[in-house]
């Protein structure tokens, strides 16, 4: 079965930059009919909508805070003006700069209540707001939650990270069971280290310890990515749900 999303209206949060661009100009490219992309990067969002759209795109730019909860309200609602009904949404925008470097026992209790409100109650958020649309679906609803492989070999020095991403691996399991009977299939990716700008400040050794420890030893890039994420939108994976796809050249096996 191609992978195929004509016809597909896909919501991405997130996608002003790094991994979310990746996927914005991946889901376009497999021939999706709208986009709708959300970040709280206003100029970065829009600079990427305007490019789509010259490109023969129908893509919208909607600017929200993942942070704060009547920001979502607002942003599910503005998509709900745009269409009744949306195929798929990739659950990709999170606190993920600036979040590491530190053992434990030394994290900031604000910044770890933060990386929670984005990583964990924002994704659920988003999630709950937009779910009568996904329901809706004529092609069945596709949920791709972003996780991240520090969940799975436990990431020392980057806890408030590691603890929001498992999170996100729990609540896939429990959504897709939640969310079956409306035929709404929900998945989580778990890439290792990407090379993108919100990776910029993890020190240089972490880096290696990837590229060194993985079974393809190279660095990984936002299109080792992307295939994957387009892959659990598409038809060829509707049967598929509650699953983590591990996605860091054999660093981690699941």
């Amino acid at each position: 079965m191609a992978i195929d999303l004509s016809g597909r209206t896909i919501v991405v949060t997130g996608a002003a930059r790094g991994l979310g661009l990746a996927f914005a100009e991946a889901i376009a490219a497999a021939g999706a009919k709208t986009l709708i992309l959300a970040d709280r990067d206003a100029a970065g969002g829009e600079a990427l909508a305007d490019r789509l759209c010259r490109e023969g795109r129908d893509v919208h730019f909607l600017a929200y805070d993942q942070a704060d909860p009547a920001s979502i309200d607002t942003f599910a609602a503005r998509i709900a003006a745009i269409t009744p009904a949306i195929d798929g949404l990739v659950n990709n925008a999170a606190l993920a700069t600036g979040v590491g470097g530190k053992p434990a026992t030394e994290v900031d209790i604000d910044l770890f209540d933060r990386v929670m409100a984005i990583n964990v109650r924002g994704l659920w958020l988003v999630t709950r707001a937009l779910t009568p649309l996904l329901g809706r679906s004529e092609a069945g609803g596709r949920i791709v939650n972003l996780a991240s492989d520090t969940a799975l070999w436990g990431a020392p020095n980057l806890i408030a990270y590691v603890a929001s991403k498992g999170a996100v691996l729990s609540m896939t399991r429990s959504l897709a069971r939640e969310l079956g009977g409306a035929g709404i299939t929900v998945n989580a990716v778990a890439p290792g280290l990407v090379v993108t700008e919100s990776t910029e400040y993890v020190p240089e050794h972490r880096h290696r310890l990837y590229v060194e420890g993985r079974a393809l030893s190279r660095p990984q890039m936002p299109d080792d990515v992307t295939g994957v994420v387009v892959f659990l939108l598409s038809d060829a994976a509707g049967f598929i749900t509650g699953q983590t796809l591990p996605v860091n050249g054999g660093f981690v096996f699941n």
